[in-house]
């Protein structure tokens, strides 16, 4: 019944929604000739998203932007506050600190470090290869880009869903700077600043920003009286531009980040467990003996080189290195007894070598380049469960090299029309090596991997390659309307399963492919007080690379990643931010997606297609939301804000489960901000999810193997007050 209620009241609003575009669409025409003296016109971006600064609204593609005053108002701290935000994006921290995002119902939940990401999450232009360490805090940004589709053109590897882009502020040749500082429940304390300026007047650019991000965790356990899932990050960045004349620059990027939490995050048991109750009533109310350990420490550095060589041509190198370590015990059983805890400890470095041209000519406008990326993922991990007599240990050795070129031009056919050609040719080699012991229960951590017989021995490599066009066309029906259509491909490259426990893991699963069609429409209407952007996409998708846990014929547990078969999601998004009056500003989000497997080759070769579900692939999702600045006095303002994101049914398990799932809801967020008359100082209260609603994010259904399930949930009712400065 929830369901249906949810389907009604969105398509009730998609309806009403459509009525208003359609009468303020009219009367944005009708009124155009007519000068609005009092002019206050919705906030206007510039991307990258086609690899060029443009406007958002001239490109022909779906693509969502944030400012940093937009995620102020959206009490961002992590990327994971941007769900809702965006029409058909599931984005939220998974079991393994791992950035779970999907976006279309394309993605990968998979925490491993085999298991390539589904939706490419990028730093200023470096790609990020594993989905740990992906799941960024909000500072230093100048703007966040979110592409949806697959992005096989211009970025490539691993965007078969789409593209994740933040992008750091950019550097000043004057004096600047900010900072904030938070307070919250949880004991909530954060730190953010940065300053920017000259070393060497118009020549020598620097700029320093820093993070610190503590809280304690919003469960409470049972078991030693502490919390469970803290936070504990102090993050930084440093950039030096050099700006050797109008037309040549230089920029050295490097950042860090450590976290250093007490413990890890445990999950709700679900299902009872091995005679302890089920604890979905009181998600927060944990018992764990095996949570201690949940250390992520990252770092990168890159250089950048940006020549313009005519007003036409310009010429860009980005080179970069990164590294990622992160160690961690989990307590999957979520009990006190040592039943079916997981330790993982990996280390991942990756180089990276983009050269990239731009040309821009009166009618032909050109993006191409050559891509190289090399990265080696080692993962020593197990399962330690002494109290089943069940204690492994298992190493993934994986290097990864991946070469591509690609190329993409738009030609004018006429003043309104454009036509859009690319093509990315792409080639991977994966090497891989795994190797796994059995150890007797009276193992004690750190196992003795020196010790004892191999039970599982591989060593292989395989090759991955594939071709992604893209075609479209776009029309200017006026300057400030512009309709598109596209057809693209999106690729994900094939590999081996890391938790192979015989020779089968010696064979490589199958590539992704995915063939896109889009069209749409982007508007800024009424004197531009309104901006209304609409997409349909019909997605159909080849050879899912899933994961799931299952009985052998023997009862004993295994996990198995395999190619489940094909997938076809189709779908409309809207969008829709309006200042009908110069302190209002009303936005509305509303995504539909209908999302479903054509074939799932299950165990013994059966299709058990209509017995599944695609994993954060909702029906409908969405946020209404509005804030109204009331001007002071004495000068300054007070705004106020309020927002509510929906989601319908969502299965965030590839089992489909039912207990696991979580039926429709509603979350409310609200904030008050101060901003001073010179626009200097501001403060601001806020509360995120105030009623409290208890909803799941994540789960693990092991009920085929050893009959349990357990759920991950997303963060309850929090409150917090911001005070800023910049100058």
């Amino acid at each position: 019944m929830k369901h249906h209620r949810t389907a009604r009241t969105a398509r009730a609003l998609l309806g009403g929604v459509s009525l208003i575009c359609l009468g303020w669409a009219g009367a944005a025409f009708a009124q155009a000739a007519e000068p609005n003296p009092d002019k206050v016109g919705v906030e206007e971006i510039i991307v990258t998203a086609q690899r060029r600064e443009e406007r958002l609204q001239d490109v022909p593609a779906a693509v969502t932007a944030f400012s940093a005053n937009t995620l102020r108002d959206l009490q961002a701290s992590t990327v994971g506050d941007l769900q809702g935000s965006i029409p058909n994006l599931t984005i939220h921290e998974g079991d393994a600190a791992n950035a779970v995002v999907y976006i279309r119902g394309v993605g990968q939940i998979d925490s491993l470090a085999f298991a390539d990401p589904g939706v490419g999450v990028y730093v200023d232009d470096v790609y990020l290869g594993r989905a740990q360490g992906a799941f960024l805090d909000v500072y230093d940004v100048d703007r966040i880009e979110v592409l949806r589709g697959p992005q096989g053109t211009l970025y490539g590897r691993n965007t078969i869903g789409g593209a994740v882009k933040f992008v750091s502020k950019g550097l000043t040749n004057d004096v600047a700077g900010s900072a904030e500082a938070t307070i919250g429940d949880y004991d909530r304390r954060e730190f953010k600043g940065s300053i920017s300026g000259p070393l060497i007047q118009d020549k020598l650019l620097a700029k320093a920003s820093l993070a610190i991000a503590k809280r304690d965790g919003y469960g409470e356990n049972a078991f030693d009286g502490r919390s469970d899932g803290d936070k504990n990050l102090i993050a930084g960045r440093l950039a030096f531009e050099y700006r050797a004349s109008d037309d040549l620059t230089f920029r050295l990027n490097l950042d860090g980040s450590k976290d250093r939490p007490d413990t890890s995050r445990t999950p709700a048991r679900a299902t009872p467990v091995f005679g302890f109750p089920a604890t979905k009533s009181d998600p927060f109310k944990v018992d764990a003996d095996f949570n201690d350990r949940n250390d992520l420490t990252t770092g990168g550095v890159s250089f950048v080189a940006d020549w313009r060589v005519s007003e036409r041509l310009e010429l860009k190198s980005i080179t970069a290195y990164r590294r990622m370590f992160y160690d961690a015990h989990l307590d999957v059983d979520a009990t006190p007894q040592p039943i079916f805890g997981v330790y993982d400890d990996e280390k991942q470095h990756q180089f990276s070598q983009e050269l990239q041209f731009n040309y821009t000519g009166d009618k032909l406008t050109v993006v191409g380049g050559v891509f190289y990326f090399k990265e080696r993922d080692k993962t020593f991990s197990g399962l330690y469960g002494p109290a089943l007599g069940l204690v492994t240990g298992s190493l993934n050795d994986q290097t990864n090299e991946n070469w591509a070129v690609y190329g993409q031009a738009t030609y004018g056919l006429t003043d309104r029309l454009s036509a859009t050609a690319g093509l990315r040719y792409t080639a991977e080699t994966k090497d891989f090596f795994r190797t796994q012991k059995y150890f007797s229960a009276a193992t004690t951590l750190p196992v003795p991997y020196d010790q004892g017989p191999y039970a599982t021995f591989i060593d292989t490599s395989g090759d991955f390659h594939a071709l992604t066009p893209k075609l479209g066309l776009d029309y200017k029906v006026s300057d400030d309307v512009l309709a598109y259509a596209s057809v693209s491909r999106g690729f994900k490259s094939g590999g081996f399963d890391g938790r192979a426990n015989d020779g089968a893991g010696a064979v490589p699963y199958d590539p992704e492919t995915l063939w896109a069609y889009e069209a749409g429409v982007k508007s800024s209407l009424l004197d531009h007080r309104l901006t209304a952007n609409a997409a349909v996409f019909w997605n159909d998708y080849k050879d899912l690379q899933l994961s799931s846990f299952a009985a052998t014929s023997t009862g004993a547990f295994t996990a198995l990643f395999t190619n489940a078969g094909a997938a076809t999601m189709r779908g409309a998004e809207l969008e829709l931010v309006a200042r009908p009056a110069p302190p209002l500003t009303l936005n509305l989000v509303l995504g539909y997606l209908d999302a479903h497997y054509d074939r799932y080759i299950g165990p013994g070769g059966v299709d058990i297609s209509a017995q599944r579900k695609l994993v954060n692939a909702p029906r409908w999702d969405g946020k209404v939301g509005a804030a109204y600045r009331f001007e002071l006095a004495g000068g300054g303002a007070v705004i106020v804000g309020a927002d509510a994101a929906f989601r319908s049914r969502t299965y965030p398990t590839v089992s489909s489960s039912q207990v696991l799932s979580q039926g429709g809801y509603t979350l409310f967020d609200a904030f008050v901000r101060w901003e001073s008359p010179d626009d200097h100082w501001w403060a601001q209260l806020g509360a995120k999810n105030i009623g409290d609603k208890h909803y799941v994010e994540q789960g693990f259904d092991l009920s085929d193997s050893l009959g349990i399930q357990l759920a991950y949930y997303g963060a309850p009712k929090t409150v917090s007050f911001t005070i800023g400065a910049k100058f």
